[in-house]
């Protein structure tokens, strides 16, 4: 493992069966795994830099740049799909050796999050996800412009006025930050390749089984932005109509960031999620 650079975004690294992995790593105990999304130029720690540090005053508090993201080894002419997440997922949490953990997952990190559970359902505690893709629905023009992104400052300013309902968290000192992070050698590239059109087809391949989640037997938090322009609400309430041991929580003027957005609530609201007993445990 390697000590963190000055760059915030770069964190810790460690060797995957597939690929080296960058990933950050802040407080003690429990571990809970935080699973980003998949806009461009993304990386654990723009989705997660609000939620880290708070969470971490309770649990150990992992996240990873998955593959094809961020800061992680990215191969020439990699495939990248749900299975390959997966696997990138249980290789990582091989490599720090932890057995079982609870998992957030924002967006497409809460499809993966799913699908993870109900792959290895031993090796997962508890489970939160936020604007996830987790059931099949109609692609949204939002998450189109986001898997469709076409490299220009002008087109990542239009995205973040997708992503958050306030448009005082939005500037073009930020659109021009993370452009340049999704214009570093190889990121777009990649991220060209795992969304091509037509995208209707990468919705349905991160969705999750109906049959299978109405099996799923894990404490379940669901969180959603009533303005989510990515997302629709409607997965949400879906996903809580057939999973077992779930619970919504909607976020009023709030768009596809709520971690951002919202995020002292969001970072209690989860804290409190993953402490507190089980359902009829109390």
């Amino acid at each position: 493992m390697n000590a963190p650079a000055s760059n915030p975004e770069i964190g810790l690294s460690v060797a995957t069966p597939t690929v080296t992995t960058n990933y950050h790593d802040q407080g003690a105990g429990d571990p809970v795994v935080l699973l980003h999304g998949s806009g461009p130029g993304v990386s654990a720690w723009a989705n997660w830099r609000l939620t880290l540090p708070a969470l971490a005053k309770q649990r150990r508090v992992i996240a990873p740049d998955l593959a094809g993201f961020g800061f992680t080894e990215r191969q020439d002419g990699a495939h990248y799909d749900i299975d390959g997440w997966v696997a990138h997922l249980a290789g990582f949490l091989d490599a720090l050796e932890l057995d079982a953990v609870d998992l957030v997952g924002n967006s497409f990190g809460g499809a993966l999050a799913l699908h993870f559970a109900l792959r290895y359902p031993n090796r997962v505690r508890r489970l939160v996800v936020m604007g996830a893709v987790g059931l099949s629905f109609p692609i949204t023009d939002g998450l189109d412009a986001v898997w469709g992104y076409q490299p220009s400052v002008e087109n990542m300013r239009k995205l973040l006025d997708i992503f958050a309902y306030n448009r005082e968290l939005v500037s073009d000192e930020l659109a021009e930050l993370r452009f340049k992070a999704a214009n570093r050698p190889g990121v777009q590239e990649a991220f060209a390749a795992m969304f091509p059109a037509p995208r209707q087809r990468w919705v349905d391949a991160l969705a999750c089984a109906e049959d299978e989640l109405r099996e799923l037997d894990k404490e379940l938090l669901i969180i959603h932005g009533r303005d989510d322009d990515v997302i629709p609400m409607s997965v949400s309430l879906r996903l809580l109509e057939i999973t077992q041991r779930s619970q919504l929580h909607v976020f009023g003027r709030c768009g596809h960031w709520v971690q951002i957005e919202h995020a002292d609530r969001f970072n209690r609201l989860v804290g409190d999620f993953l402490s507190e007993p089980a359902m009829g445990d109390a």
